[in-house]
Order: structure tokens, then C-alpha cells, then sequence
């Protein structure tokens, strides 16, 4: 299995893994984009049958990245082959397209393209078309492609279809890791501050406004330089889990005023917190949580100022909404995510044969 460890992709994959060789599976865990902490080692030294194989590659999506996805991807063959595995799970594109001897899933999280659409309105510039080619390639070289949510699937077609059937595995968090607590009146965000797609400068300028003050935990430093600023909100950094699970159990609401949310983690360790939920009005948010969330348009900062208040001020809607949001959570697990992978990875085989099989024959003529 591949993972990234500048994202919420690692949390996915190190609560998948840790469901996985619960069950007895063996896993290999191949992290890039930058070199693990001593935390997320930490975290994988603790998982039974798990072993990790960390490198810096940059990633697809990172700037100028193509010689390091290059170098990446004969890594991986040898690892491939140093482990044998039954399975190759890629959370990440572009190999999907290199020879591996095992089924090939790869799982979609986000995308350049669909960000863009969502974050800037329209298609990425020129000099993303290189990476818009290599992920179609990675999605159509793959045996199966899942994604977390049906709007990222539907992008995922959108962008680089027509695919196969993509199946839809939602993601989930532990429940035994976050719990309500007492409940104090603040504001919690949550997420990469530097990513304008979350939205949180939003959230830093409504914080003025508001009657509650507003603490935001996330890492301000972009992968490629630079550092985001913010004004009015508390910012707490990047929370150590304990830490952070500890302040979303206090937190009385959680606001997410994300341009583009293709699942969002964090708003399920909100729920399982009892975090009444403010959300943009994205497909995949409201794909997962229906009614047991208040929607704001995206973007829209009246809206969500006005919103915000207004929920600081109504403690019994408060309540309902954070009751419902955990409700609604506690179906969002990592061993639900992996009995629907673990089943995925058993249909894999007759997926590749067929596959080959069709390879071998050529493409069928028309009569």
C-alpha cells in the first residue's frame, strides 16, 4: 500500500492498515512526499504485520515532480517484488500505469483537476495537462478504482472517463479515539491552513464578528514554501491526536467552510466528538451528512457569520445537531472501511485476469 505523509491520506491508510492486520492481513506501507515524523513512525511501529518503507518522492501533484514519480515508481517495482504481495493498493494515480505482477486498486481522494474546478472555477492552466495525462493513465492501467465519496467518483468520470465501474468505499474514524466532553463555548477548525480549498481564512475573518472565539488546528507551512497568515482566530498549530481529540470534544460547534470536500476526515472526528457541524454546501458533505449538519454556501462568509452565531446562540439545536452528527459518525469506521476494501481486494483477481486476458487478444473488431 502506498501513502503520502503530508495529508490526510496517511490517517487513511494507517487506520485501513491497522484494521487490516487486526484481520490477520500482512501489509507493506510505502509513505512519500516527505519523510515521516517520529509520530507517524511511532504510529506504524504500533501496528501488528505492518512494515514501513518510508522516501521523500515528491508527489504527483507537487510542483515539478515528474523525475521523483519516476524514481517512485522503480521503487515500487522492486518493493513489489522484494514483498510478493496479492494485492497492490495505491493511493496515489500516476502508477497505476506501471507493470506491477500483482491486481492494481487504486483509490481516489482528491485531484488537481477537480480542485480546481471547485477552488478557481474552471480547468487547471497548460502546465498541469502532464499531470492530467498521467492520471488517466495510472486510473485506466488500474484493475479497480475506488473512491470515497459518489462525488468523487462522478469527478474522477468527469475529469478522466470514462472509467470502469468505480466502486464507493467510505472512509471513517475510530470512534474509540474521540468522545464529547464537556462542551465550551468556542468555534474549532480543523485542517491544512496554506490550502485554500479548505476555506479556513473564512473562518479567520469571520471570527471578529462572532461571540465565541475561534481556534483553527493545522499546518500553516506549504510543502512547496510559503506560509499562510491569519488575523483573528486562535491558531493551535498541529495537534499531537490526543491533543486534538481533547479540544474537538470541547468545542461546541465545528466549522468546515471548505471550497472543495471530497469526504473530509476531520469533520467525522468533529461528529464522533459531538461537534454541532457547519458545513459548505459541497456534494460530498452533503452526500454524508444529510441532515445532521447546518450547510452553508460555499464561499459564502455572510452565510456562515450568520450561521455561526446564530447556532452560538441556541444550545438545544446545538445539542440535536451534535447528536445527530455522532449518530450518523459512529457508522463511519475503519472497520467498516476495511470489510469493503478487504472484499475489493478479493474480486481483484478476476479483475487482472481479465484484464490480461484482454490485453493478449487485442482490441476486438467490429462487425
Amino acid at each position: 500500500m502506498t501513502a503520502d505523509t503530508v495529508g490526510g491520506v496517511w490517517t487513511y491508510a494507517i487506520d485501513l492498515c491497522r484494521a487490516l492486520c487486526e484481520g490477520g492481513a500482512r501489509i507493506a506501507l510505502a509513505t512519500s512526499g516527505a519523510w515521516p515524523t517520529p509520530r507517524q513512525r511511532a504510529e506504524a511501529a504500533a501496528v501488528p504485520r505492518l512494515s514501513l518503507h518510508p522516501s521523500a518522492f515528491r508527489l504527483e501533484w507537487m510542483r515539478d515532480p515528474w523525475a521523483d514519480v519516476a524514481r517512485a515508481g522503480a521503487w515500487l517495482l522492486d518493493l513489489e517484488r522484494e514483498t510478493a504481495p496479492d494485492v497492490v493498493h495505491l493511493n496515489g494515480y500516476v502508477h497505476g500505469a506501471r507493470p506491477f505482477r500483482a491486481p492494481v486498486l487504486v483509490v481516489g481522494h482528491s485531484c488537481v483537476l477537480s480542485w480546481w474546478e471547485a477552488v478557481r472555477g474552471g480547468a487547471p492552466p497548460r502546465e498541469w495537462d502532464r499531470y492530467a495525462r498521467e492520471v488517466e493513465a495510472g486510473l485506466r492501467g488500474a484493475d479497480a478504482v475506488a473512491a470515497p465519496s459518489r462525488a468523487m467518483a462522478a469527478a474522477l468520470q468527469r475529469h478522466y472517463g470514462p472509467l470502469r465501474g468505480i466502486e464507493v468505499v467510505p472512509n471513517g474514524r475510530d470512534p474509540r479515539l474521540f468522545a464529547p466532553r464537556a462542551k465550551e463555548p468556542f468555534v474549532m477548525g480543523v485542517g491544512r491552513v496554506w490550502d485554500e480549498a479548505k476555506g479556513l481564512a473564512s473562518l479567520d475573518r469571520v471570527a471578529a464578528r462572532l461571540p465565541w472565539p475561534v481556534r483553527i488546528a493545522g499546518e500553516e507551512r506549504h510543502p512547496d514554501g510559503g506560509r499562510a497568515e491569519t488575523r483573528r482566530a486562535e491558531m493551535l498549530g498541529c495537534l499531537p491526536p490526543e491533543a486534538l481529540a481533547e479540544c474537538l470534544g470541547r468545542a461546541a460547534i465545528y466549522a468546515h467552510p471548505a471550497r472543495y470536500e471530497p469526504f473530509g476526515l476531520s469533520v467525522v472526528e468533529a461528529a464522533l466528538s459531538g461537534c454541532a457541524l457547519v458545513l459548505s454546501d459541497l456534494p460530498g458533505l452533503r452526500e454524508i451528512w444529510g441532515d445532521a449538519a447546518v450547510f452553508v454556501a460555499a464561499g459564502d462568509e455572510e452565510g456562515l457569520g450568520t450561521e455561526l452565531a446564530a447556532l452560538a446562540g441556541d444550545e438545544p439545536r446545538r445539542r440535536s445537531l451534535g447528536a445527530r452528527a455522532r449518530e450518523r459518525a459512529l457508522g463511519l469506521d475503519p472497520a467498516a472501511t476495511a470489510a469493503s476494501t478487504l472484499d475489493l481486494y478479493r474480486r481483484l483477481p478476476d479483475r487482472h485476469r481479465a484484464t490480461v486476458g484482454t490485453e493478449a487478444e487485442g482490441p476486438a473488431c467490429a462487425s
